[in-house]
């Protein structure tokens, strides 16, 4: 590596999170200024917060310089762990720090790039930022009021308005992509898509291509070019689920569209420049699976701007009052034909019951419950009887079957009164929903999971569940 004035590069904190639970948590925000001369000699400056920022005369560039000296795609600053390097991309004519041309080479602040004739001083920023838990119970989307997650709020609070990359860890089930949407949400991006890509959803030979677009005749099947999910998030932000299934060979690829911000099709080799914040989740430790070989050390590090490990619901109980009158409140599972809430609240028996559960399904089984005990109530309380077998202790005892909880016997002796055609159409969506419902049970309420047992589609799982407005993953809970 060619080096500039200095051999060796001043450390930079990374945009990182410094937490200890129950202890003000430090946000390091890392930013990077370049600061040219107008023509009339006033300086004109550029402030950026994210890992890669691209110079050269065509308009899509980060830093646009008017000069015919400097090439369409001159160079580019990127992070690299702790520190800010430069790289030239082939350039005509050269970049330079302080005057000695490089090829790549770290960054000193204050030190001064040159890409043609224009001179560029680059200084290096590092806002800290003390978070403390914030004194209110639900930030965009999510709800809670536990020291955990107040404290989680305060970070969002901080990193959402930025552009710095995301990655969530935690078990299946505690709302991953409610968090991800709730950054997007509170960030200048909000107007723009979110776009959702399971990693683990997809046939491997095809992730290539849903992520990056392909163009005409690249592979058998393609009859046509086709955007890839990089293209249509475009400047807004794109949610990588279970990026621990992605698969090392596609890893490199992905690095590539994060470093220097651009994407190829399958079949091309134009570049496209992209403007898109990456978010990703996982119910894998990254670093372990860095440890074990399975995931490349140097994805991790461009991931892993800002992490957050989202805790079970077992570790945060105190919220499972909020969180059941919040998914009560907001489920259409509990709305009559007048959008009217059905059942307003659930009973104290109840409640210590599920207080002494311990949830492996977190949120997304909390979801799925309370669902069920509306099915089960014919009154306005959720009462301990309404609860599954494994959450009261006692075998299921109703006033009053509601239709989800007839019998085979009940349901053939119902549907022989209606006409063949009418009596099918209700079974086959009677059995429709008993079984996405189970098979999410089974699953621990992972979709992906549950779709691959089914052996369909992820997109056609999600299709049937929306059909019968099973909240297993797309609630508003976290």
């Amino acid at each position: 590596m060619d080096s500039g004035s200095d051999n060796f590069p001043d450390l930079i904190p990374p945009t990182k999170i410094a937490y200890i639970s129950g202890r003000p948590a430090t946000l390091h925000l890392r930013k990077c200024k370049l600061v040219m001369e107008r023509a009339d000699g006033t300086p004109l400056e550029y402030i950026f917060d994210q890992p890669t920022v691209s110079i050269g005369a065509m308009d899509d560039n980060d830093v646009v310089v008017d000069d015919d000296t400097v090439s369409r795609y001159h160079c580019r600053v990127f992070q690299e762990e702790d520190t800010y390097l430069i790289q030239d991309l082939t350039s005509t004519n050269g970049t330079f720090v302080n005057r000695v041309r490089i090829r790549e080479a770290y960054l000193k602040p204050g030190c001064t790039i040159t890409a043609g004739k224009t001179d560029i001083r680059f200084q290096s920023l590092d806002e800290r930022v003390e978070i403390q838990p914030v004194n209110r119970d639900r930030f965009g989307r999510i709800v809670g009021k536990s020291l955990r997650m107040r404290e989680i709020f305060g970070i969002l609070e901080k990193i959402a308005p930025t552009g710095v990359t995301v990655v969530i860890e935690g078990e299946t089930g505690t709302g991953k992509e409610v968090v991800a949407r709730t950054v997007h949400e509170a960030s200048h991006r909000d107007k723009k898509p979110f776009v959702v890509f399971d990693c683990g959803a997809v046939p491997e030979n095809l992730i290539e291509s849903e992520l990056f677009g392909h163009e005409k005749g690249s592979f058998t099947g393609a009859i046509m070019a086709r955007q890839g999910l990089f293209e249509v998030a475009q400047g807004g932000t794109i949610f990588l689920d279970e990026l621990g299934e992605l698969s090392l060979d596609l890893q490199p690829k992905l690095l590539r569209a994060l470093e220097q911000r651009e994407i190829r099709r399958v079949g091309s080799n134009k570049a496209i420049k992209i403007d898109v914040r990456v978010i990703a989740a996982t119910n894998r430790n990254l670093a372990e699976e860095v440890k074990a070989g399975r995931f490349r050390e140097d994805l991790f590090y461009r991931l892993s701007v800002v992490r957050l490990i989202l805790p079970p619901l077992r570790e945060r109980k105190e919220d499972l009052p909020l969180l059941t009158r919040h998914i009560l409140s907001r489920g259409t599972f509990n709305k009559d034909t007048e959008g009217l809430t059905r059942i307003k609240g659930i009973s104290r028996e109840a409640l210590d019951a599920m207080m002494n559960y311990h949830w492996p399904g977190n949120v997304r089984e909390l979801v799925n419950v309370v669902e069920r005990a509306c099915a089960y109530t014919d009154s306005e309380y959720v009462t301990l009887e309404d609860l599954p077998e494994q959450i009261s202790g006692i075998g299921i005892v109703r006033r009053r079957p509601s239709p989800e909880a007839m019998t085979s016997r009940d349901k053939i002796e119902k549907a022989i009164e209606k006409p063949f055609k009418e009596a099918k159409e209700e079974w086959v969506s009677s059995f429709e929903r008993d079984y996405i419902v189970n098979l999410l049970k089974r699953n621990s309420f992972n979709i992906s999971h549950a779709a691959r047992e089914a052996d369909i589609d992820r997109k056609y799982f999600r299709k049937l569940m929306k059909k019968y407005q099973i909240e297993a993953t797309d609630g508003d809970d976290d």
